[in-house]
């Protein structure tokens, strides 16, 4: 269909089609396109709506009904967007189109998704099988990385207070380390008299921590030390710390029965796809050149 006929056959649901991708491509009304991205718009709207046209054509189409009460949650879902009732039809105007425009639109929108979706139920059931062949093949996909429980207190380092300047919050730290000397089973009493963190309230408790979530010198301190060990002074932003490696969790792998249902539903959504691909293709195969 060229644009002569699209403008007078089909106007509001091809306006539809433009707004829709204007939206969609650019965050812009058809009103606030400059002539270069409307020309964009308008090849990317003449495939969608071409490709529409084809689909709501087909046998296929002929058993899905759209009742009237979807066909107004869809126009109600749009309206609601707006303020008023008023904003709502002015809108429409402005991008070449009406509230009965719009309806037609939306009707074929859902005639179309609902062909897409009968289309995508044909696959095949996915078996145990499938779900066991996937899995072996990506390991490393249903890997839960290695976490560490750790505590740590914390001197903060401020110039502007004499005991927090750096030197000094250096040899405060100092005698915590030389008083605490490596008593792992006092760490938390410690921390809860010296650390300068909120986490002091609670042992200078931070958790059960994967890599990447705290500052660089103390992520790569951390996951370097072992088990019931206590580091000695790190810097960060925050300032000197200490931390205890409390519990260290081994990385370890996903049993499949409990990945086996994320992969029926990764399996599943990609034969859909196939599906719904392979038979526009077929169609697509079948127009003139």
């Amino acid at each position: 269909m060229n644009l002569a006929e699209k403008n007078s056959e089909a106007s509001p649901v091809f306006s539809y089609h433009m707004l829709r991708n204007a939206l969609s491509k650019y965050q812009k009304n058809l009103t606030q396109l400059n002539p270069v991205e409307n020309e964009a718009v308008y090849k990317i709207a003449t495939k969608s709506f071409d490709l529409e046209s084809l689909v709501i054509a087909t046998k296929e189409a002929e058993t899905v009904v759209i009742s009237e009460q979807q066909l107004d949650r869809a126009v109600q879902e749009v309206a609601e967007r707006y303020q008023s009732d008023e904003e709502f039809t002015s809108d429409l105007q402005d991008n070449g189109l009406n509230v009965d425009g719009l309806r037609s639109a939306l009707y074929r929108e859902l005639l179309f998704d609902g062909v897409m979706q009968k289309v995508a139920s044909r696959g095949a059931d996915i078996n145990e099988l499938d779900i066991q062949l996937f899995y072996e093949m990506h390991h490393d996909r249903f890997q839960t990385p290695e976490t560490r429980v750790a505590r740590h207190i914390l001197i903060t380092i401020n110039p502007d207070f004499p005991e927090n300047t750096r030197s000094a919050a250096y040899s405060r730290m100092e005698i915590v380390i030389e008083k605490l000397a490596g008593r792992v089973n006092r760490f938390d009493q410690f921390a809860k008299r010296y650390s300068e963190c909120p986490t002091a309230m609670e042992g200078g408790k931070l958790g059960e921590i994967s890599r990447g979530q705290l500052y660089e010198a103390l992520d790569t301190e951390l996951f370097n030390m072992q088990l019931n060990e206590i580091s000695p002074i790190v810097e960060s932003d925050m300032g000197l710390h200490i931390l205890y490696c409390e519990k260290i969790k081994p990385a370890k792998r996903v049993p499949l029965s409990k990945a086996a249902p994320r992969i029926r539903e990764i399996l599943t959504e990609r034969q859909r796809r196939n599906c719904q691909k392979s038979w526009l293709n077929s169609l697509q195969a079948k127009l003139p050149a």
